[in-house]
């Protein structure tokens, strides 16, 4: 073959390959620009600007140094970029640089355990106790009828205690598996115990994650770490996570630093979670995207009952091991994740082969991620994520709801109107304004708080606010009368 024959036939090839790429993997570059120029506030109010902020300035404004993003398009992962910093010291955030993904770890957890479920190790409908062996759930007047499952653990139902876990510093103690259990010293959280009647309520649980990190390795007889990796880390090619803790040395310096509100970084970098399972896993936005894409397709990790099992709600808006919502007629998944000094959020549609996964390296990285989101969601005409136009509202309407609202929990919430303005208070919190979508639906820009909130009139006395999936009634008495804020 000639010189100029092989050219022609390199070519043919490049042109062959050039036609069969996916024509979005072609040009990123103006929707990367777009979705960087951007980002913007939840709220549209007629009248007044509608700002944009570039992706720096925002990181500058949030104290927030480090950013890495990974865009799911067309079933394939379009595009990744990283912004800002590791720390302070300087070192760039790039696509390999790993963030704490908290508890973005915990789909990960589920897919390994139903992994163990689909080769007969586990089962989701017994008494986790039969297979415990280090350790046993308590049982109480709250196991008598009903028992802790793995599919209950998954789904945050089986009625245990222990949110989440604040971690622990690198220069002090951590404890074992069994010391986080029962809540004993060096632990620096309360016992794992059963605080309701297991499948009966929705009650999200870290606390439930440990005990499946005790019940795969009891079973196994492996380290959760090396378990996960051989289940899923590996078989998806997710070569840049981990669940080793503390950090193996070889990686820490590819990894990012946390840093608080202030933007200061913590003391020792980061805190160690030997709670993997709830918030162990150190990874990037680009192996996540290989989460996403599998919970999408499917067919590489789990049999096809087994992951409609995940992907199906059980009890709240939840399945096993991940978030699941449906607006618009689109269905999607989703989970956040925040530990000290990170925050991150991940999210995808079952349909179409559309997601994202946001880490950011600050304790003030969850509103920031919010604006991208919205950008990102504007850029690629999603159903989720977008902004919120508030409407009016008449006076009168908004001083029907005053009142003070008590939870099933005995939590209390107290709503006031001024001004034409609804605002409410958590247990002698500060006041946050509820801004309306409708009549009777409300959301708030404040970040500490569940973003919307829904006011129901029962009857002509009695009106109740839904926050998620929990209902709190208004007191008797107490419809229009302001409230001064209640004590903790």
């Amino acid at each position: 073959m000639t010189m100029r024959q092989r050219l022609r036939s390199m070519l043919v090839l490049l042109i062959g390959a050039a036609a069969a790429a996916p024509a979005h993997a072609r040009d990123t570059a103006a929707p990367i620009l777009r979705v960087e120029q951007g980002l913007r506030p939840l709220a549209i109010i007629d009248g007044q600007p509608q700002p944009r902020w570039n992706i720096l300035e925002r990181m500058k404004h949030y104290r927030v140094p480090g950013v890495s993003i990974a865009v799911i398009s067309g079933g394939e992962l379009e595009w990744a970029r990283g912004y800002g910093v590791v720390s302070m010291s300087g070192k760039p955030v790039d696509t390999e640089t790993l963030f704490q993904a908290a508890s973005i770890s915990k789909p990960v957890t589920a897919l390994m355990a139903l992994r163990l479920v689909d080769e007969g190790k586990l089962s989701l409908d017994e008494d986790v106790n039969l297979r415990l062996r280090s350790w046993k759930v308590p049982e109480n007047e709250f196991t008598r009828a009903q028992k802790v499952t793995l599919r209950r653990l998954l789904n945050h139902s089986a009625g245990l205690t222990v949110s989440g876990f604040d971690g622990y510093a690198a220069d002090g103690p951590v404890p074992s598996l069994l010391d986080i259990l029962d809540g004993r010293k060096p632990a620096n959280s309360k016992p794992i115990r059963v605080e309701a009647v297991p499948g009966t309520n929705w009650s999200y649980s870290g606390g439930g994650y440990v005990v499946v990190q005790q019940l795969v390795t009891d079973v196994t007889r492996r380290s959760f770490s090396e378990l996960v990796r051989e289940q899923v880390l590996a078989p998806l090619g997710m070569v840049h996570s981990t669940f080793q803790q503390p950090l193996p040395a070889s990686l820490e310096a590819n990894a990012a630093a946390g840093h608080d509100g202030d933007g200061a970084l913590l003391k020792t970098r980061w805190h160690i979670y030997p709670e993997m399972a709830p918030a162990g896993l150190w990874t990037t936005p680009s192996d996540l995207a290989r989460v996403v894409l599998e919970l999408q397709r499917g067919g590489q990790l789990l049999k096809p009952a087994t992951q409609l099992a995940m992907l199906t709600k059980l009890h709240y808006d939840y399945g096993l091991g991940i978030g699941l919502e449906d607006k618009s007629g689109r269905k999607s998944f989703s989970h956040s994740g925040g530990n000290a000094g990170f925050n991150c959020n991940l999210f995808g549609y079952l349909d179409g082969g559309a997601g994202v996964v946001v880490m950011t390296n600050g304790d003030n990285g969850w509103p920031l991620i919010e604006e991208i989101m919205r950008s990102i969601s504007a850029e690629y005409r999603w159903a989720d994520y977008r902004q919120r136009k508030v409407i009016h509202v008449a006076p009168d309407t908004l001083q029907g709801y005053s009142g003070r609202y008590v939870f099933p929990s005995k939590k209390e919430i107290a709503v006031t109107c001024g001004d034409g303005r609804l605002f409410a208070s958590y247990m002698g919190g500060e006041k946050f304004e509820l801004l309306p979508e409708t009549p009777t639906d409300f959301f708030t820009t404040d970040q500490q708080w569940p973003q919307t909130f829904r006011f129901i009139r029962a009857s002509d006395d009695t009106v109740e606010m839904s926050v998620g999936s929990k209902v709190a009634k208004r007191q008797a008495g107490a419809s229009t009368e302001p409230l001064e804020p209640l004590s903790r």
